[in-house]
């Protein structure tokens, strides 16, 4: 039995790498105790390492929707499920001036599902088949989302007035992340599994560019990618993630640069904007600075 689960477990990191993301086993196990026990998965990280990426491999492996809420402050529950399409209503509503049907039966094909703007949560109840929810940055909703959310991930149903309880026929896979800017309240840590993505080693880094950037030579890649490691080794206000080393080696390849050395020097500099992001941080790193780390690379 338990060679068996290995073998799910591999055919599932083929999967997903086969579809540009680069798993481990841990989180492939995860994943796929989330499918059979109908749970949802909460991806916490640094911004940057990966977390939406696997939402988006994952629909592709399965063959399936990725339906995407992003999240933020303000935002209510109504505006994640649905709304009424009111320009169409209104024209129904004149078409229907001179049809001798009674006013309830006029409303209710007013207020019937061909009237009905789906928005993401009620969209992936509904999803057939059963499609891949990314709730994105739940850390940045407030605490009443929070508590909504939880109670429709655990019904996986919704009532609209005007047309009864809808419920799921396929539940959807639910992937959260989170970048850690708000404590999560523990009644949803408990509603679901639990995986931290952090940022990747050297051996792991360097198969994603080779899986995400096929292009660039090994030589190069594995420069670009110990020279990003030593990076986030300083003390820097913002980490480079996977997104800034895929970008910084795009960047390089822009600017036909084929190795990290003092001969192109200058390009590499400039190409620095792909991978550092703020002001202090590129301040930091001065042509000094780069010509010893390109030198240890």
């Amino acid at each position: 039995m338990a060679g068996q689960q290995q073998n799910f477990i591999s055919t599932l990191k083929n999967e997903l790498a086969e579809h540009g993301y680069v798993a481990d086993s841990s989180l492939a196990a995860t994943l796929l105790l989330a499918q059979g026990l109908e749970r949802p998965v909460l991806l916490e990280g640094e911004a940057g390492v990966g977390k939406t990426d696997v939402a988006k491999a994952l629909a592709k492996a399965r063959g399936t929707r990725l339906i995407r809420l992003q999240c933020y402050e303000g935002l209510d529950a109504h505006s994640t499920l649905y709304e009424w399409n009111y320009q169409r209503q209104l024209l129904a509503i004149k078409l229907l001036e001179h049809d001798e049907r009674s006013a309830s039966e006029k409303e209710k094909n007013i207020f019937s599902e061909a009237y009905l703007l789906k928005r993401p949560l009620l969209e992936a109840i509904t999803a057939e088949p059963a499609a891949v929810l990314l709730i994105d940055e739940i850390d940045r909703a407030d605490e009443a989302f929070e508590a909504y959310l939880l109670e429709l991930l655990s019904d996986y149903q919704v009532s609209i007035p005007e047309l009864g309880t809808i419920r799921a026929h396929s539940r959807p896979l639910v992937i959260l992340t989170s970048n850690g800017t708000r404590e999560l309240s523990d009644a949803l840590r408990r509603r679901c599994l639990y995986h931290y993505v952090d940022y990747p080693d050297f051996a792991k880094e360097l198969l994603i560019v080779q899986a995400r950037v096929p292009a660039a030579p090994i030589a190069l890649a594995r420069q670009v990618v110990e020279f990003v490691q030593a990076l986030r080794g300083l003390d820097l206000r913002k980490k480079p993630g996977i997104a800034e080393t895929l970008d910084w080696i795009s960047a390089l390849l822009q600017l036909n640069i084929s190795a990290l050395d003092d001969n192109g020097m200058e390009s590499i500099m400039s190409s620095l904007s792909a991978l550092v992001k703020t002001h202090e941080d590129r301040a930091r790193l001065t042509v000094p600075v780069v010509q010893k780390m390109v030198a240890a690379c």
